[in-house]
C-alpha cells in the first residue's frame, strides 16, 4: 500500500503547475495531462485534499478490481515521470540561472558577515572609550543638582530666618494697640508659604522657628478676631478693616467671614427660640414657674397668665433688639468688605469672600432669621394655645414690633452708595412669617363684630328693635377695631375689609327687621308700631352710616373705596325702611291735586279750593304724625352736607308735588278772573305748605311756579309750554 501513497504525492506536487502560465509545448501538455487526471474517476481522488489511501485500498479490494486499478495506477506513474522529465528539459536554462543566483547570494552573505563582525568590533571599542566619561558626567550632574537644591534650601532657610526675626521684632511691641497686626500676619503667611513650597521640614533650625511662628499665628488670630468683633459691636470701620486685613494676610479671610456669618446666624436663631420658649417665660415670670408651672398646652397655671403675658412681650422686645444688632453688624461687615482693598495687590476684599451670583452677606443672615422665625411661630401657634391667644389678640402689637425692627434696620443702614441691609422682599418675608396670627386676628375681629351684630339684631326675634345704646356699642366696637390697627396702613385695610363684611351683615339683619305690610304704609291715622320701628331702624342706620363715614375721613382714600359698597348698602336699607311711607304719601297728595280738574275755575267764586284744603290737611297730618318722629333734633347727618335720609325724601316728595301741580294747573279750563285769583291763592297756599319759597333746594322748581303765576296774570296760559 506504500506505492499508491508515493504516487499520490507525485501527482499532488505536479498539480502545482496548473497555476503557472507559459508558452512552451511541454507546459500545455502537462496541463492537459493534469486535466485528464482530474476528470478521471480514479485519479481525481488523488488530487483531493482529504485523500485517504486506506479507504482507497479498501474500496479497490471490495470492488474486485484491485489488479486492474493497480495496473492503471502504474501507467499513470509512468506518464507522470515522463512528464516531469520533459518539464526539467524544457526549463533547463531557468534552473541553471537560479543555481548561479544562489551561489552569488552565498558570496554576498559571506561579505556581510565579515562587515558585521568588523562593525561589532568597532562598537565594542567605542563603548569602552565613552563609558567612563559618561559615568563621570552623570556623577557631576547629580552633584550639581544636589548643590543647586542645597543652595535653594539654604537661601530659603536664610529667608525664613530673616522673616522670623522680623516677626519677632514686630511681635516684641509691648503695647498691643501699637502692634502692626497686618504686618505680622503678612510675615507669618510668608514664612509658612516658603516652608511649604521648599519643604523645609526636618531642618532643625526651621523646626524651632516654626514653633514660634505657629504660636504667633494663634495669637494673631485671637487679636484679629477681637479687633473685628470690637469694630462690629461699635460700628468702627477702622477696627473692622484692620481685623479683616489680618485674616486676609493670613490667607483665611473667606473662612473667617463664613465663621462670623454662622456665628451671627446662630445668635439670631437662638434669640428667636428663647423669645418663644414658654417654659422659660413661665420660669422667669415672677416665681410661678417650676414643675407644673406651665401646662402641656403651653398655658400657664391659673393666676400666672398676666405675668407670663408680660414676660412674653418683654422677650419679644429683647428678641427684636438682638435681631437688629445681628443684622446691622453683618451689614457693617459687608460695608467694610465692599470698600476695603489690599494695599499691595489692590484686591477688593469682598471679591475674596463672594463669587458672582452669591447672595449678599446680609441676605444670607436675614434668610436664616426669617426661616427660623417662621418655623418657631408655626410651632408655637400649634403647640401653645396661650401664645396663640396672646399673639392673636395682640397681633397689631406683634406686627408693630416687626415693622419697627425693619424700620430701625432700614434707618440705621441707610447710607448713600451702600446697599441697605433689608429689601422690600425681605420685609415682606418677615411679615409673612406671622401671617398665621394675622389670619387668626382677622377671623377674631370678624367674629367679635358679627357676634355683636347678631346679638343686636337677632334673627329669632323679628319684632325687636335695638336701642340707641346697642347701636352705640356697634359703632364704638368698630371704632376700637380701626384705632387698634390705625398705625399700620396695610393691616388697617385688611380690618376694613372685615368691617365691610360686618356692615353687610348688619344691613341684611336690619333689612330683615323692616316691616313691609299695610301698617307700614298707612298715612291716615297716627304712626303704627310697625312704622315707629321702621323710623327707629332708619335713624339707627343713619347713625351707623354717619359715624363710619366720619371715621374714614382721616384714612387714605382707598379706605373709603373698601367701605363704599357696604355703606351704600346700609344707606339703601335705611331708605327702604321709610320709602314705602313716603310713596304712599306722595300718591295721596297727587290724588288730591288731581281734584283740581273737578273744580270750577270759570265761575265767580272767591272761596278757597276744597282740594287744596284737603292737601294741606294731609300735609299737616303727615308732618305732625310722621315727620316729627323721623326728624328728631338729635338725628345725625350723613353723606351730602347736613341732609338726612328723611330730609332728602321730603324734599324729593315736595319737588314732585310742585311739578305735579304745575303740570295739572296749566291744563285747567276755563279760567275766569276770579278763577285766576283762586288759582294764585292755591299756589301760594301750596308753596307755604311745602315751604318751597326761597329754598335753594327747590331752585329748579320754584321758577316754574313764578312762570305759572305770571302766565295766569297775563291770561297767556295757552301759549306757554310748561313742563
Amino acid at each position: 500500500m506504500a506505492s499508491p501513497a508515493v504516487h499520490r504525492t507525485s501527482i499532488q506536487r505536479l498539480s502545482t503547475f496548473k497555476d503557472r502560465t507559459t508558452t512552451t509545448t511541454g507546459t500545455s501538455s502537462s496541463l492537459s495531462l493534469l486535466d485528464s487526471f482530474a476528470s478521471d474517476p480514479i485519479f481525481s481522488k488523488f488530487l483531493s485534499s482529504d485523500f485517504n489511501s486506506t479507504q482507497f485500498s479498501s474500496d479497490a479490494l471490495s470492488s474486485g478490481t484491485a489488479a486492474a486499478r493497480a495496473e492503471k495506477i502504474q501507467d499513470g506513474i509512468r506518464l507522470l515521470e515522463k512528464q516531469l522529465r520533459s518539464e526539467v528539459l524544457n526549463r533547463h536554462d531557468d534552473l541553471l540561472a537560479q543555481l548561479s543566483s544562489v551561489k552569488d547570494a552565498d558570496s554576498s552573505l559571506a561579505s556581510i558577515r565579515s562587515a558585521v563582525s568588523t562593525l561589532q568590533s568597532s562598537v565594542r571599542r567605542i563603548r569602552s572609550e565613552i563609558a567612563d566619561p559618561n559615568r563621570q558626567i552623570r556623577s557631576k550632574t547629580v552633584q550639581l543638582s544636589n548643590l543647586h537644591f542645597t543652595v535653594d534650601l539654604l537661601q530659603s532657610t536664610v529667608r525664613v530666618l530673616r522673616l522670623s526675626k522680623k516677626l519677632r521684632e514686630v511681635m516684641a511691641e509691648p503695647d498691643v494697640q501699637k502692634l502692626d497686626l497686618s504686618k505680622a500676619a503678612q510675615l507669618h503667611s510668608e514664612i509658612l508659604r516658603l516652608c511649604n513650597e521648599n519643604d523645609l521640614s526636618g531642618i532643625g533650625v526651621i523646626d524651632e522657628e516654626l514653633k514660634l511662628v505657629f504660636e504667633a499665628g494663634q495669637w494673631l488670630r485671637s487679636e484679629g478676631m477681637k479687633a473685628l468683633e470690637r469694630g462690629l459691636e461699635g460700628f468702627n470701620q477702622a477696627e473692622v478693616g484692620s481685623g479683616l486685613q489680618v485674616f486676609y494676610n493670613l490667607g483665611e479671610l473667606r473662612s473667617t467671614v463664613d465663621g462670623l456669618i454662622n456665628k451671627y446666624k446662630s445668635q439670631g436663631v437662638k434669640s428667636v427660640s428663647v423669645a418663644l420658649d414658654m417654659k422659660a417665660i413661665s420660669g422667669g415670670g415672677g416665681g410661678f414657674g417650676g414643675p407644673g408651672g406651665i401646662q402641656r398646652s403651653g398655658t400657664p397655671q391659673i393666676g400666672s397668665g398676666g405675668k407670663a403675658k408680660e414676660a412674653l412681650w418683654q422677650r419679644m422686645g429683647s428678641c427684636m433688639d438682638q435681631l437688629h444688632s445681628v443684622v446691622v453688624a453683618i451689614w457693617h461687615l459687608q460695608r467694610v468688605l465692599s470698600k476695603k482693598r489690599d494695599p499691595f495687590t489692590h484686591v477688593l476684599l469682598l471679591d475674596e469672600v463672594m463669587q458672582d451670583g452669591d447672595p449678599l452677606l446680609t441676605a444670607r443672615v436675614w434668610e436664616a432669621i426669617v426661616k427660623s422665625f417662621a418655623n418657631q411661630v408655626k410651632s408655637t401657634f400649634t403647640a401653645s394655645s396661650f401664645v396663640k391667644e396672646i399673639f392673636t389678640l395682640g397681633y397689631p402689637k406683634l406686627l408693630s414690633m416687626i415693622e419697627n425692627l425693619v424700620e430701625r434696620i432700614s434707618r440705621d443702614t441707610d447710607v448713600k452708595g451702600v446697599l441697605p441691609a433689608i429689601t422690600v422682599e425681605g420685609r415682606d418675608q418677615m411679615v409673612g412669617a406671622i401671617e398665621v396670627f394675622q389670619t387668626a386676628f382677622l377671623v377674631l375681629c370678624l367674629s367679635r363684630l358679627s357676634d355683636l351684630v347678631n346679638s343686636v339684631f337677632p334673627m329669632s326675634n323679628r319684632g325687636s328693635v335695638p336701642s340707641k345704646e346697642h347701636i352705640s356699642r356697634i359703632i364704638s366696637r368698630i371704632q376700637e377695631e380701626i384705632e387698634a390697627v390705625q398705625l399700620d396702613a396695610r393691616l388697617t385695610l385688611l380690618v376694613l375689609r372685615e368691617i365691610s363684611k360686618v356692615l353687610l351683615l348688619l344691613a341684611q339683619q336690619a333689612e330683615y327687621q323692616i316691616s313691609t305690610g299695610p301698617e307700614a304704609r298707612q298715612i291716615s291715622g297716627p304712626a303704627t308700631p310697625a312704622q315707629v320701628k321702621n323710623f327707629t331702624l332708619c335713624q339707627h342706620l343713619q347713625d351707623i352710616h354717619g359715624s363710619i363715614s366720619t371715621m374714614t375721613k382721616g384714612l387714605p382714600p382707598i379706605a373709603s373705596d373698601i367701605l363704599s359698597q357696604s355703606l351704600n348698602t346700609i344707606y339703601e336699607v335705611a331708605c327702604d325702611s321709610v320709602t314705602s311711607l313716603f310713596q304712599s304719601m306722595l300718591d295721596r297728595l297727587e290724588s288730591c291735586i288731581l281734584e283740581i280738574h273737578n273744580q270750577n275755575f270759570g265761575a265767580t267764586d272767591n272761596n278757597s279750593s276744597s282740594y287744596m284744603e284737603e292737601l294741606q290737611k294731609h300735609i299737616s297730618h303727615f308732618r305732625t304724625e310722621f315727620l316729627s318722629k323721623l326728624l328728631p333734633s338729635s338725628a345725625k347727618v350723613i353723606s351730602i352736607g347736613t341732609e338726612t335720609i328723611c330730609t332728602r325724601l321730603v324734599r324729593s316728595m315736595a319737588s314732585r308735588v310742585l311739578i305735579f301741580f304745575i303740570r295739572h294747573a296749566s291744563l285747567v279750563r276755563p279760567l275766569s278772573e276770579s278763577g285766576k285769583l283762586r288759582m294764585a291763592r292755591d299756589m301760594a297756599e301750596l308753596e307755604l305748605a311745602v315751604k318751597a319759597r326761597g329754598d335753594k333746594e327747590f331752585s329748579p322748581v320754584y321758577p316754574l311756579m313764578l312762570s305759572l303765576g305770571s302766565s295766569i296774570t297775563e291770561n297767556n296760559v295757552v301759549s306757554r309750554n310748561p313742563i
